[in-house]
């Protein structure tokens, strides 16, 4: 019989995926994570934790990666926003932790696999999207170490959430409570809003200018991590008769570039830091530029660790920092970081 470690939040979706685990034949366990620094909520998670194990009467584990959590995850949230950038924690937590120091621990217990909650499906060794593409998660999964995907299972990514997986649940007696939780938002650590996060580490209220793009001073600003590319509002322009849209941020001068919003139209840009799960230097594609964003047709072209993308058709919303992720029609061909 083979052995899986289920990652558990004490959500509906961990709950379960741990629940059909068992009912297909596997000898199964669970592991809370806790991540980072807040009582009370890994206080209520653990006791659904443990209210789902009694239930299918498995043991469960509590690991602590906080220290690696805050070392690969939450300080590079911080400094990338620092370094007037925008970063996305999730794909680094589950290339570091969920998938990386969670699947370590895994391994060196004995189990077979690890199984977590995501949307998202392995298909001849490549990350595919879900079948429900509302709750799909594949872009966040796309830096994940290729060799992690031989040990890692997904039993929701051919369920739809709404139909499927709700349907499963209402079949389970203890999570008619848990259902009815506020489920855990994008970025776990992040209660209200990332601001509050980043007064903890830097002083984010420092007004500076706003230039155009020819680096005239148009406006000022009240500081430059409240702003992101694309972002309209929040600042104040001497004259402007148009609307005018955030195109860059220079950390370093404390200044927002800004202009109209024709002005960020990209055709072509650069990625580095690539994680490929495929050979080719050279491929036609489709690329998502953000998790929300439609997959756009482009070409791209790789040397040593940085690829050129260059798009079939206009995007707006580029961002450096975020995660560029290449598909075929459904499979993650790799990713790269924005620069």
């Amino acid at each position: 019989m083979k052995k899986v470690l289920v990652a558990m939040s004490g959500g509906v979706d961990s709950t379960v995926t741990a629940y059909l685990l068992q009912k297909e034949g596997y000898e199964i366990e669970g592991v809370y994570m806790k991540l980072h620094d807040n009582p009370q909520y890994h206080e209520r998670n653990i006791q659904n934790v443990a209210k789902v194990a009694d239930y299918l009467g498995i043991p469960y584990h509590i690991l602590d990666l906080g220290d690696r959590f805050n070392e690969a995850v939450y300080m590079p949230f911080v400094q990338t926003y620092q370094e007037g950038l925008t970063p996305n924690p999730c794909v680094l937590c589950n290339r570091n932790i969920k998938l990386g120091a969670l699947l370590d621990f895994s391994k060196k217990n004995g189990f077979d696999y690890l199984a977590t909650g995501h949307y998202a499906q392995i298909k001849d060794g490549f990350i595919t999207e879900a079948v429900d593409k509302s709750k799909d998660q594949s872009y966040f999964l796309s830096n994940v170490h290729k060799s992690a995907l031989n040990s890692v299972m997904f039993p929701l990514g051919d369920k739809i959430k709404e139909k499927d997986v709700k349907s499963i649940a209402a079949n389970i007696p203890i999570l008619s409570d848990i259902a009815k939780q506020k489920e855990s938002s994008e970025i776990c650590f992040v209660e209200n809003t990332y601001l509050e996060i980043l007064e903890q580490h830097t002083d984010i209220n420092l007004p500076g200018d706003i230039v155009d793009k020819e680096g005239n001073i148009i406006g000022t600003h009240r500081g430059y991590m409240h702003y992101t590319i694309g972002q309209r509002k929040g600042f104040t322009l001497k004259v402007a008769h148009d609307p005018h849209y955030v195109l860059d941020i220079n950390a370093a001068k404390n200044q927002i570039i800004v202009g109209l919003k024709e002005e960020l139209d990209i055709e072509v840009f650069e990625v580095n830091a690539l994680n490929m799960f495929i050979e080719e230097k050279n491929f036609e594609g489709y690329v998502k530029i953000r998790y929300r964003s439609p997959k756009t047709p482009c070409s791209v072209s790789i040397k040593g660790d940085t690829a050129i993308v260059t798009l079939h058709q206009k995007v707006q919303g580029l961002a450096p920092g975020q995660v560029a992720v290449f598909y075929d029609e459904n499979r993650v061909l790799g990713s790269g970081w924005i620069v």
